[in-house]
C-alpha cells in the first residue's frame, strides 16, 4: 500500500471542510515562498470544494511572487469580514507569527495548522505537522491526494513554487526522494520549472544588488578557537534600505551568503526592524542545530535554517547571538 493510500492524517480535517462553507487561509508575517505558494495552493484546493475561502495576510507579498495564480485575491485586513468557520494557518511555527490582525480577529473561529517545522508549537484545534517535510507544500500536496483534490495547473504552480524555494531549488539537505517525486508530479500538472525559476530567481530590480553590495561590506567572519569551522555574520540597517531605496523583502537570502563562504559553518543575517529591534536569520551547514538556538531567543525553525527577532543594540545583540552559537558548535563537538 503506497503512503498516499494509507495517509489518514487529514481525516479530521476533511471532516471539517465537510460540514464548513466560509474558511480562511493565512500564513506568516513577512511571508516567502513557501507560505505564499501554500496559502494559494490550499486556496484553490478549497475552492475547488466549492468553499468559499479568504487568503489573508499580514504583509504585502513581495513583488516577485505576484505571478502566482491567485495572489491578486489576497486580503490583508480583515475589517467587515464575517466570522469563518476555521482559519488553515499553514507553514507558520507559532501563533503571534500569524500578525496581530489575525490574532485580535474574534471572527477566526477553530485554527486547523498545517505546517513542516519541527518546532511547531502546536496551537491549532487540528494540527498536522511532518518535519519530515521539505515544505509545507508537500503537506498540502499530501492532503490534496487524501482529499481526492484534483491537482490543477494553477495549484501546482503554487505548490511547486512552495517545495522548490524552501529547497533551495533542491540544493538544502531538507531535498528528500518524496520532494523531487512530488515536485516531478507538479510539473506533470503544469508547473514550468524554466518559467518559474526565471521569475523567482532572474528577475530582480538592479537596487537589490545595490543594497547587497552595501550589505556585503558588512561581512565579518568570527574564528572559533580550536575549531576550523568559523561563523559569518552580516548586516542589513534600516539606513541601507532607505539609501537603496528597497524593501526588506529584496534582502531575502542574503544570509546564505554568508553561510556559503569557506570554513563557514553558521551564517546570520541581522536585519534591523526597528531602532533597538532586529531579526536574525541563522543557515548551519549541518553541524549546529541552529533552530535550538533561534529557540533561546524565542524564535524557531528548522536545524539548517532558523530566525527570531531580539531587542537591544546590534554589537550586543551580535555578541550574545554569535556566543549562543559557539556554544552550540562546542556542544555539536565541532570546537
Amino acid at each position: 500500500m503506497t503512503k498516499e493510500l494509507e495517509d489518514n492524517r487529514f481525516d479530521a480535517i476533511i471532516e471539517r471542510i465537510k460540514v464548513g462553507k466560509r474558511f480562511m487561509v493565512v500564513s506568516h508575517v513577512n511571508p516567502e515562498g513557501d507560505a505564499i505558494g501554500s496559502l494559494l495552493g490550499l486556496t484553490l484546493a478549497l475552492k475547488s470544494m466549492g468553499k468559499d475561502v479568504t487568503p489573508f495576510l499580514q504583509d504585502p507579498i513581495p513583488k516577485i511572487m505576484k505571478f502566482l495564480p491567485g495572489a491578486d485575491t489576497v486580503v490583508h485586513t480583515l475589517d467587515g469580514c464575517e466570522p469563518f468557520d476555521a482559519a488553515f494557518a499553514v507553514d507558520c511555527g507559532k501563533l503571534d507569527r500569524l500578525g496581530s490582525r489575525f490574532v485580535e480577529f474574534e471572527g477566526r473561529g477553530p485554527i486547523i495548522n498545517i505546517d513542516h517545522h519541527i518546532t511547531n508549537d502546536l496551537f491549532g484545534e487540528l494540527n498536522v505537522i511532518d518535519a519530515g517535510a521539505s515544505a509545507t507544500g508537500e503537506v498540502l500536496y499530501d492532503f490534496c491526494k487524501a482529499a481526492s483534490i484534483e491537482i490543477t495547473k494553477d495549484i501546482a504552480i503554487n505548490l511547486y513554487v512552495a517545495i522548490h524555494t524552501d529547497t533551495g531549488g533542491f540544493r538544502y539537505s531538507s531535498s528528500t526522494a518524496d520532494s523531487f517525486m512530488k515536485a516531478g508530479e507538479l510539473v506533470r500538472r503544469g508547473a514550468d520549472p524554466w518559467d518559474i525559476s526565471t521569475r523567482i530567481y532572474e528577475n530582480y530590480p538592479a537596487k537589490k544588488y545595490k543594497l547587497l553590495a552595501k550589505v556585503l561590506a558588512t561581512l565579518d567572519i568570527s574564528s572559533v578557537a580550536g575549531s576550523d569551522a568559523n561563523i559569518a555574520t552580516l548586516v542589513v540597517t534600516l539606513d541601507m534600505l532607505k539609501e537603496t531605496d528597497t524593501g526588506a523583502d529584496l534582502a531575502d537570502g542574503f544570509v546564505n551568503y554568508a553561510r556559503s563562504i569557506e570554513n563557514v559553518e553558521v551564517g546570520i543575517l541581522f536585519r534591523e526592524l526597528d531602532a533597538g529591534k532586529f531579526k536574525v536569520s541563522f543557515r548551519s551547514k549541518g553541524v549546529v542545530d541552529v533552530a535550538k538556538v533561534s529557540e533561546s531567543f524565542g524564535g524557531g525553525g528548522h536545524s539548517h535554517a532558523a530566525g527570531c527577532t531580539v531587542n537591544g543594540e546590534l554589537e550586543d545583540i551580535r555578541e550574545r547571538v554569535v556566543g549562543a552559537v559557539v556554544q552550540a558548535m562546542s556542544a555539536a563537538g565541532s570546537v
